[in-house]
This record gives C-alpha cells, sequence and structure tokens, in this order.
C-alpha cells in the first residue's frame, strides 16, 4: 500500500485528462491476464436478507430512544446508527449495480427498502446518476461525483468550510443535478420512492414519535457527512495519489461496510457483487497492490480538513467519453467478458433488454 506523496498547493481549477477513464483498459488488461475472473461476475440475492436485518436493526434502535433525550440520541446516532445507515447505502451501491436480484425492477424495489431508515428519498435518483459516473467518470456534464465550480471555489482550503461542507454533503450533492442537463431523473420510480419514504416517515413519527424519526434522520447525516465514514466521499476519487483518480480502502471498517472500500476493483468490474471483491483484488495483485489505497478513513478525514493541499479541485475532469453511448449499462466487465466469449453462468442472470427498458423507460404523465 503506497502512502499519499506529498503535493503542491492545489490551484484554483481541476486536473485536466485528455484521456478516457482508465478502468475500461484496466479491465481488458485483467480479462486478458486473469480469465478466471469472470467466475466472480454474478448475484448474491442473500444481501437482500441482510438489507431486511439492517432496517429492522434501525427501526428497533429508534423505537428504543423515542422516549430518550437528545444526550443519548445523538451519540448513540453518531455511534451506532451511522454505521447501520453507512451499511445502507453500500447495500443501495449493490441495488443500483443490480448485484442482488436477476431483474433491474426487483434490485430498485429492494433500493427503495433499504432507504427506509435514510428518511430523505434517495435511491432510485442515486441510480440515475451513479451509472453515468461509472460510465463517463469525470466528464464534468455528465458526473455528479465532481463538485460545481462555484462549491470548490466557495470551500477553497479552509478547514472549517471543508468540515461544513461534509457535515452538509447530502444537501450539497443535491445542487448538482441542475448542472447535468442530459440526465432526466424524474420518472414512475422516482414518484414511487417518495411516497414509499414519506409513507415509511409518517408510520415513524406516528407510531414511536418525532425523536425516533430524528434518531435516523441524525444516523443519515453521520453517516455520509462529518464523520469518519463521510471520509469515504474522500477516498473514492480525490487526487491524494498524484496521477491517481480512483482509490481504494483496505481498512477493517470494510466488514462492516461491505467492501464499499474496494473502489478501483468495483470500476473496473461493477458487476461483481461487494462478498467477490476481496477474492478479485488476490486474483489480480499486479493491478491493484501497486496503486495507491488508504487503511484509515479516520486519518484521511483528518487530511482532508487540515491539508491545505487536498481541495475539492482535487479531482480530475474530462470531455472525452471515450466512445461510451449515453444509456450504456456501465459495466463494462460484462461487456468485455462477453466480446471474449467465456462468459461464466453468472452472467446469464443479466437482466433482458425489455426488463432495462421498463424500468428506465419516463413516465410520459410526468413528462407532461
Amino acid at each position: 500500500m503506497r502512502s499519499p506523496a506529498a503535493a503542491p498547493e492545489p490551484e484554483l481549477g481541476f486536473s485536466v485528462s485528455a484521456l478516457p477513464e482508465p478502468h475500461r483498459s484496466r479491465t481488458r488488461q485483467i480479462l486478458r491476464d486473469h480469465p478466471d475472473v469472470r467466475r466472480y461476475i454474478g448475484k448474491t440475492p442473500a444481501t437482500f436478507g441482510v438489507i431486511v436485518a439492517v432496517v429492522v436493526f434501525q427501526i428497533g434502535l429508534a423505537w428504543v430512544l423515542r422516549t430518550s433525550s437528545w444526550w443519548l440520541i445523538i451519540p448513540t446516532a453518531a455511534l451506532v446508527g451511522a454505521f447501520a445507515n453507512h451499511a445502507l447505502w453500500a447495500l443501495i451501491h449493490e441495488c443500483t449495480h443490480n448485484l442482488i436480484f436477476r431483474t433491474p425492477a426487483a434490485n430498485a424495489l429492494a433500493g427503495i427498502v433499504a432507504n427506509f431508515p435514510h428518511v430523505l428519498p434517495g435511491s432510485v435518483l442515486f441510480k440515475r446518476y451513479h451509472l453515468k459516473h461509472h460510465a463517463f467518470q469525470g466528464v464534468y456534464e455528465l458526473d455528479a461525483d465532481i463538485p460545481n465550480v462555484w462549491e470548490a471555489k466557495l470551500v477553497g482550503t479552509s478547514p472549517w468550510r471543508k468540515a461544513l461542507w461534509l457535515a452538509l454533503f447530502p444537501l450539497v450533492q443535491s445542487l448538482r443535478p441542475p448542472r447535468l442537463r442530459e440526465i432526466r431523473p424524474l420518472d414512475r420510480w422516482f414518484v414511487l420512492n417518495v411516497l414509499a419514504q414519506a409513507a415509511f416517515d409518517a408510520t415513524i413519527w406516528l407510531a414511536f414519535g418525532p425523536r425516533a424519526l430524528s434518531y435516523l434522520l441524525i444516523s443519515f447525516f453521520f453517516s455520509v457527512g462529518l464523520h469518519p465514514l463521510g471520509a469515504r466521499w474522500v477516498q473514492e476519487h480525490y487526487m491524494i495519489f498524484p496521477e491517481q483518480e480512483t482509490n481504494s480502502y483496505y481498512g477493517w471498517l470494510n466488514r462492516i461496510a461491505f467492501n464499499v472500500g474496494y473502489h478501483n476493483e468495483h470500476h473496473d468490474f461493477p458487476s461483481v457483487p461487494w462478498n467477490r471483491l476481496p477474492a478479485l483484488k488476490r486474483a489480480a495483485p499486479e493491478a491493484y497492490e501497486t496503486l495507491g489505497s488508504h487503511g484509515s478513513w479516520a486519518r484521511l478525514l483528518w487530511q482532508f480538513l487540515f491539508d491545505r493541499r487536498v481541495s475539492l479541485f482535487a479531482r480530475q475532469v474530462r470531455e472525452e467519453r471515450g466512445g461510451v453511448r449515453f444509456d450504456s449499462d456501465a459495466a463494462p466487465d460484462l461487456e468485455l467478458a462477453g466480446a471474449g466469449g467465456q462468459v461464466s453462468q453468472s452472467v446469464a442472470c443479466l437482466a433482458s433488454s425489455r426488463e432495462k427498458a421498463q424500468f428506465e423507460r419516463p413516465d410520459p404523465a410526468l413528462e407532461a
């Protein structure tokens, strides 16, 4: 594992690359050198059982805390609830890539269930934007993971402004979609996500009281905000390592975060479920052990806040779309493995184009 190298003071601008995103070429190389990695592509239906268990756990804890003081609710949210909600984000991520069930619709419904303890509806919109992030990594007009230019300038290198930015990260992300004009986020799945979430929130409020719902909401903000877990957003694509735009985390928290830290591996093989990512890394050590990686989210959080060499501009952007179609499945491993003619049986579980169209087709009523 390579440690971060010192970098010069950042300029007010992103790093610009004339090359396409790096993952497709590495996927091709790994498949050429290690054709057996195809066997890791597939689904893990048992993940849905984990989703149900974590959702029930959070509902149970909300019930326990329904009459507690804020002095107990807030620390519990930070020390327990944040980890549960973060785990649910990782599981929504699995649903986004259709890594649980055969059909996109079933995965979307699972994601909506996993979203319940987050209080705010987000699983459907996450899928809309996250798949474009995979297909067009670093393309400013399509990658919602890239900060707005005004956002990066506003935050600058100030530790307290970076802390505030991370604390409000869910709200900050909601300001990026207007920039991504080619992506149409609203359809009947989004409406279903909103209605289901509203029904869940109302049930918790009426059955347990406002403090129970507040516990869930505070847990949500800690899970993606000013918390060691929030450093994951920095870990994934901030250029802490020179000339490297995607980074993995191999620390112990992967055990309760469903290996979401294996980010280079995931971008190279987005059709490999969470439980097989460590095996993928072991199968191609020359591809991953030579890259810089992180071993501690807490240490990275400290570095992000107080190292003025790290700002929101520490990102790679590009105009080159690599010849990828806008409606791409964002699954280069499936595409390249299929091109090799040696697709494993699990790949055959890929949803049909008709099922995919049913999930992604815009709702005419909403477009009117």
